[in-house]
Formats: C-alpha cells, structure tokens, sequence
C-alpha cells in the first residue's frame, strides 16, 4: 500500500524501559483536581428501554413483564427489572419481573415518580454546512421550552481535532439556549468535505476524457485516486466516530433515560461505495477499508454499554453534498447524473443503522428540524427493562432479543451488547481523555518531557520522564519482594485530526520494601511521533486497584 493509500496516524512505538527506582519527592506540592472526561465505566446491568407501538405507530401502556420475551445469543433469560415510563411518570407494574429488588444498578422508581430524560447533544461540525447546520439549531432552540422538569441537556460540538464542551447538564432553556448560540456562532468546516468530493469528481471527468473505462477496472477495484479519497474519508470518519464515543463517556451517568441526539453532517456507511459514486455496483470492497459495521461499531457499542439510545439527526437532509455556493449551473450541480442519490442513501444507511442499533430512531430529511420533538415525545412512553448477565470482560458480542408476545404489536430496542474488556475499558477512557483535552482521572501523572529530536521521514523522537507516587500503587509479595504490574498508554493526536492507536504496555515493577510517603516510582523512555503540533496524554493504570494517573501536553515543536 502506497503513503498516499495508508491511514496517516502518528506513530507510537516505545523504546525500551529504563530502570525503574525509588526517588525522593520531599516538599512535593499536590496538584488541584481537574475535571475528568471519559472515566473507566464500571456497568453491572444491561439497560433496555423498549419503545412498543401498534400497527399505526400509537404507543400501548399497561404491558406487564410476562407479556415479554427476553433472549440472550438464542437463550431465553429471566428480567431481572421491569418498570413502564407512562407520560413521564414510573408506572410499577401489578407482577413484578423475578429478582428485581435484588438488581443492583437499575433505578428504583415509586409509582408515579416522574422520570426525566437526560439529551446529550452531539454537533458534528466538521462534516455538516454551516446552512444545514444552523437551520437544525434554530429550531433545537425554539423547541427548548418543551423541556420537562426533569428534564437536562448538555451540548459538545467536534471540529475534527477535537471536543469542545459548550453546556454540561443544564434544566435551564435560557442558558441551553447561550449555550447554542455559541454553537451557531462556530465554524462549520463541512464545506471542505463538499470541496474534497467535488475534486474526486473533476478527477473522474478526467479519467474519463483520456478514454479510461471505470468497468474494465481489474476485478472491480477502485482507481487509485478514489482509494485515496476513501482512506481519508475513512480517517474522517474514525475520528468523528471516536469523538461521538467519547461524548458518550464524559457524560456516561446522568439520571433518568439516556438519549443522545447526533447531529451529523453526512457520514458514509460503506466508505467505497461512496467513493465510486453512481459507478458503485461494479464496486469490490477493499481489504484495507473498513465495512460499514466495523466502521460504526465503537459508537453503537458505547452507546448500547452506557444505556444510550441514539436519535441520528440527519442534518444537510435532501441538500446534495456535491453543492457549494460555487456551484452556478443546473449542470455543475448534477454531478454525474445519479452520484446524488446513491451518496446519500448511503449517509442515510449510516443513520438508521445507529439508530436501530441502540433502539432510537433515525430523523432523516425533514424530520431533522423536528428532532428534539420527536426525541422528547417518543421518550415520554416506554418500558425500562434490565438484567444482568455473567461479565466476563472477554470483548465477546451477544445478541438481545426482546420481544412483545401480544399480536400485532410492534417493540423498538437495543440489539446487543458487548462485554467490554478492562483493557478496552481503559484504553477507551484515554481516547476520551484525548479528544477532551483533559485527563480522564484526577490522578495527575508526574511527567517531564526532553528535547524531540528529529527523526526521518517527517518523524521525531520524544523522551519523557513518568513518576508516580509508590504509596498509591498496589504491590503484592512475589518471590521475596514486592511488585506491582502496571499498563503504560500514550496516545496522541496531531493538527489535522489524526490520532494514534494505543498501544498497552505493560511495566513489571519490583521493590524490596514498600514505598515511604513522598517518595516516588521514576522511569524513563521514549516515544516517536511524527513531527508536527499534537496532544499527547501518557496514562499508567494499575490495574488491581483501578487507578489511572494520566497528565496530557501539547507538542508545538
């Protein structure tokens, strides 16, 4: 594969550990806690919230736990919680679900309790047109006084680098709405995606005037100079996708139903599809791009962990991608005939399936500016439903089959859930650290960093300093002394966007006595990055007590 085909993601690879040693620390002063985003998630239940209708759409009330059926990878499981949402308010039903005062971690909810919902406002702003986006905004705003009494909002926008929070949780419809105009005062850097396609496409009139045919393609495959639009795109895409999941996290456990409104500016389902355009039947997918529901999945496997129901907000809606304010002709607008149609069936694939996925709803075309509406009233009447299943932590996949036994009725859920590893668990919390800009624990990680030095091919060697304090790690008695076995992360992500992957390294530490007060576990090494401004956050997590010390820096070499 070519540099210009490969994914450009800064590079991570360590050098080796130096001695690890005890270090005084005498007089050293404690840093004030800072705000944390994407915390490791300890989740024990699985959370269901099923939207039950008849054939007309009308939502049906009075079901008692027998009238479902719960099923986990084919096998029929007892619930272990029940509890219908009617207008807002708990309704407990007259036989309860088996077990279900013994579930820790579901709501305990008193007839009549009214149950808030909790709207996490994801605002893609580097796919979505300025136009598109504000007019869905606009009408967010005239919609806030629809919020209930219970009811919160928080507003986060993403502009390709990383996530600016604009509201954490708020009840008030007069600081939600400061809070968008703020978003609606931002910059929308969607039109670079129209400027990108619309480069693809002069490259394909091009292929065309000097007699190439797209159908003697060997074996189907993209021309060269669409594959690279692809893996782009497919970079784009993966850092929107990681961004949505780390909104996700920094706001993993508000009260009430979870919902998250995602606003996005138009993202493909299948990369190469979108790339070949109307010409996309005689399309073989590519082994180094990711399919639709690899692509997606951290997003949906987020949202389905936490108890988020995702309402996938179709912003540029019926608006072609291929039209800017440049566009002057019918003829110009049209590109390639048919591109429109099959592009944004695309987008739009990409919605529903999130949205089906995580048991919310995809608002598409129209529906975009009545989103909040249709959130708010398909969330007011619902049946809460959970369980909890044997964690194993083995990032196995399992299916949830809820059904609704009376005929004819019609029940919209989650349909699955993974059992996220600690490891995964971890690692996710650093990228949502990353894209914050903040630690994602209040431990702050003693760090120095050294000189870069540069490297070849456009790369730079980074030495860094870590300490920790010995007295906050767990040792354990191993062979005559004592050890604590730590997980190492470094993460980083560069001024266009692109981030690292996140290696796990683990640290074998080995002490003859324990640590004193004050005194500090010191170790050195190095990383390689390419050359060039970054964030980068160092994480050292222990794995026996759960802690995480984590500093984050910003590289303007």
């Amino acid at each position: 594969m070519s540099d210009l085909q490969r994914p450009r993601r800064p590079l991570l690879p360590l050098a080796a550990l130096a001695l690890l040693v005890w270090a005084s620390v005498a007089g050293a002063q404690s840093a004030p806690p800072v705000r944390s985003f994407g915390e490791t998630v300890d989740v024990r239940v699985v959370n269901l919230e099923a939207v039950v209708t008849d054939k007309d759409g009308l939502p049906i009330t009075g079901l008692e736990p027998g009238d479902f059926k719960l099923e986990i990878d084919g096998r029929e499981v007892p619930i272990g919680y029940f509890t219908e949402v009617r207008g807002g308010d708990a309704v407990v039903p007259q036989a309860p679900a088996a077990g279900a005062a013994s579930l820790p971690g579901m709501p305990s909810l008193a007839p009549g309790t009214p149950v808030g919902t909790s709207y996490l406002v994801f605002i893609d702003e580097y796919f979505s047109v300025a136009r598109d986006r504000d007019q869905v905004l606009r009408r967010m705003v005239d919609d806030l006084p629809r919020l209930g009494p219970e009811d919160r909002m928080a507003l986060v926008a993403f502009d390709g680098k990383g996530l600016t929070l604009l509201s954490s949780w708020s009840g008030s419809p007069s600081a939600l709405e400061r809070a968008f105009r703020t978003a609606l005062g931002r910059p929308a850097l969607g039109i670079q995606r129209v400027t990108e396609l619309r480069t693809l496409e002069n490259e394909r009139r091009d292929f065309v005037r000097l007699g190439m045919d797209f159908e003697s393609s060997v074996e189907g495959r993209l021309e060269p100079f669409e594959l690279d639009f692809a893996h782009r795109l497919e970079r784009q895409l993966q850092g929107a996708i990681a961004a949505a999941a780390a909104t996700l996290r920094g706001f993993a456990a508000p009260p009430g139903r979870k919902v998250m409104l995602l606003l996005s500016g138009g993202w493909p389902y299948e990369v190469g599809e979108y790339a070949a355009g109307d010409d996309f039947p005689r399309y073989t997918p590519e082994s180094t791009l990711s399919r639709g529901t690899e692509l997606y999945a951290p997003l949906a496997d987020t949202a389905n962990q936490l108890g988020y129901t995702v309402y996938s907000v179709d912003v540029p809606g019926l608006a072609s991608p291929a039209v800017d304010a440049e566009v002057r002709t019918q003829g110009e607008a049209q590109i390639n005939g048919g591109v429109h149609f099959e592009r944004k069936a695309n987008i739009q694939q990409t919605l529903t399936q999130i949205a089906r996925q995580t048991g919310g709803r995809a608002l598409l075309n129209s529906q975009r500016l009545d989103a909040f509406v249709v959130a708010q009233s398909d969330t007011r009447s619902y049946y809460w439903l959970g369980f909890s299943p044997t964690w194993k932590g083995d990032d196995s996949r399992h299916r949830v089959k809820l059904s609704v036994l009376r005929p004819g009725l019609r029940l919209r859920t989650r349909d699955d859930y993974v059992d996220i590893s600690r490891q995964r668990e971890v690692s996710m919390a650093v990228e949502s650290g990353l894209l914050f800009g903040a630690p994602p624990s209040t431990d702050l990680l003693g760090l120095e960093l050294g000189e870069t030095q540069s490297g070849k091919r456009g790369r730079m060697t980074l030495p860094f300093t870590v300490s920790v304090p010995g007295d906050q790690l767990t040792f354990v008695p191993e062979a005559g002394s004592l050890v604590a076995q730590l997980e190492l992360r470094v993460a980083a992500i560069d001024d266009r966007g692109d981030r690292s992957e996140i290696p796990v390294i683990p640290i074998s530490i080995r002490a003859r006595r324990a640590a004193q007060p004050g005194e500090k576990v010191t170790f050195q090494n190095s990383v390689e990055l390419r050359r060039g401004k970054q964030r980068v956050l160092f994480s050292l997590f222990d794995p026996l007590s759960g802690r995480m010390f984590t500093a984050v820096r910003e590289l303007k070499p």
